[in-house]
């Protein structure tokens, strides 16, 4: 993933979606840049989604290298806590980036914020700065009862790179 793309301004450009022509265009325009990858092309889009499958979908049954869709990361953004557990937006990533609904139309824009976020977003400064980290979860953490989220097993992500 070229990381010149998966900048600050590109994770300003995905928080600011919903308010601004100029972040929308500023996605749109990030996402669709063709990329040069082993020698073939292909577009940051894709490889956004291919790493996004890698990082949180290894039990959906994607054949490696294969990007995730819309149901793959709906399934899998629900799994996703900030610092530790909890249903709160505080922790619940989802949540604190207000997308109640993850579907066709915003499945990539949800998965390009959280690998942004990981690169050159708050998450990557508060990982840097205090240890704080993306935590993914179990499966179903809505249905679970308090003492099953207490003893879940959470695995952390990092990546690497300083995304400047």
């Amino acid at each position: 993933m070229s990381q010149s793309l998966i900048d600050r301004d590109f994770y300003d450009a995905i928080v600011h979606f919903n308010r601004s022509e100029a972040a929308r265009d500023h996605f749109y325009r990030v996402m669709d840049t063709p990329i040069d990858r082993y020698g073939r092309q292909d577009t940051v889009r894709n490889q956004v989604l291919r790493t996004y499958a890698m990082l949180f979908c290894d039990d959906m049954d994607l054949a490696p290298g294969q990007p995730a869709g819309p149901e793959e990361v709906e399934a899998t953004a629900d799994r996703l806590y900030t610092g530790g557990m909890g249903l709160d937006p505080k922790h619940w990533y989802r949540m604190r980036h207000h997308f109640p609904r993850i579907d066709e139309d915003n499945y990539d824009r949800f998965a390009a914020l959280v690998i942004a976020d990981l690169r050159s977003g708050p998450l990557h400064d508060a990982a840097v700065n205090g240890g704080d980290m993306l935590m993914v979860g179990e499966p179903d953490p809505l249905h679970m009862t308090p003492e099953q989220r207490s003893n879940q097993k959470l695995r952390p992500i990092r990546i690497g790179g300083n995304g400047q």
